[in-house]
Formats: structure tokens, sequence, C-alpha cells
């Protein structure tokens, strides 16, 4: 299934992250790499085929299930 995109974070200073996409049964996130050592220890181990990436609440819209359906319009 090809990627659908639902859109970007309209307030990012350089507007290329954070993105995201619906692929079927799963978003694909674009975000900011979590470095900060308190909040990964936290989070525990994290294998090394994932990452954990940090996105800001204001783009919950681009969320179909948030919008009833749809992606948010893109600023």
């Amino acid at each position: 299934m090809a990627l659908r995109f639902l859109g970007k974070d309209p307030s990012s200073e350089s507007n290329d992250s954070p993105t995201i996409w619906d692929d079927g049964d799963e978003y694909v996130i674009q975000g900011w790499r979590v470095t900060d050592q308190a909040a990964l220890a936290e989070i525990g181990e994290v294998p090394p085929h994932e990452t954990v990436v940090r996105i800001p609440k204001r783009m919950m819209p681009f969320f179909p299930e948030v919008t009833g359906g749809g992606a948010a319009p893109l600023a």
C-alpha cells in the first residue's frame, strides 16, 4: 500500500518536520529524534530497528480519528 500524506506541522520553523503519513493500519511519523537521556531512561530499551520521535500535540488534527476521517487542511 502506498503511503497517504496526512500533513506537515504548519508551525515548523523549517516546514520539513514533523510529518505524518497513513500506511493503512499504521501511521508513519517523521519527527525530532529523542536524545534527552532522562526521557530515554524512562522509555527503556529501544531495539536497534526502532526509534522514538517527538511530535507536537498541535499535529493531532492530522490524524483522521481526530478529524472524523479526513486530514487537516494544509497550512
